[in-house]
């Protein structure tokens, strides 16, 4: 099935709860850069995925798609730092990292069908 809209991709529908989730797990925390930082870093991940896709193009959309892996990325590299400053806990620290690691996995899937 071809998907008709950005929310049908399974990649973004995934993209979004990670965000939630980061959203959630940070909601108290009162150092409000690194907060800001990895929600807006999580929220790019769905964000790029979706503008990609309305792009209608592909080399477009997988212009996005690398911006959007850049962005797991980055939501992965302050995981680490968020573990080893106390920020989460190990359970919550290897839930979100292993989500986002599966999410990129996802976009590169998507880049090379494109």
């Amino acid at each position: 099935m071809k998907a008709e809209r950005f929310e049908d991709l399974l990649v973004w529908q995934r993209s979004k709860e990670l965000a939630k989730t980061i959203y959630f797990c940070f909601a108290e925390s009162k150092d409000y850069s690194f907060k800001d930082q990895i929600q807006r870093a999580s929220v790019s991940v769905m964000n790029n995925i979706a503008e990609g896709f309305e792009r209608k193009s592909n080399n477009e959309f997988k212009y996005f798609l690398y911006i959007s892996k850049g962005s797991c990325a980055e939501v992965r590299s302050m995981l680490v730092l968020a573990l080893e400053l106390n920020k989460i806990s190990q359970t919550d620290y290897e839930k979100l990292n292993q989500e986002s690691v599966e999410i990129s996995k996802m976009i590169s899937g998507l880049i090379k069908t494109l």
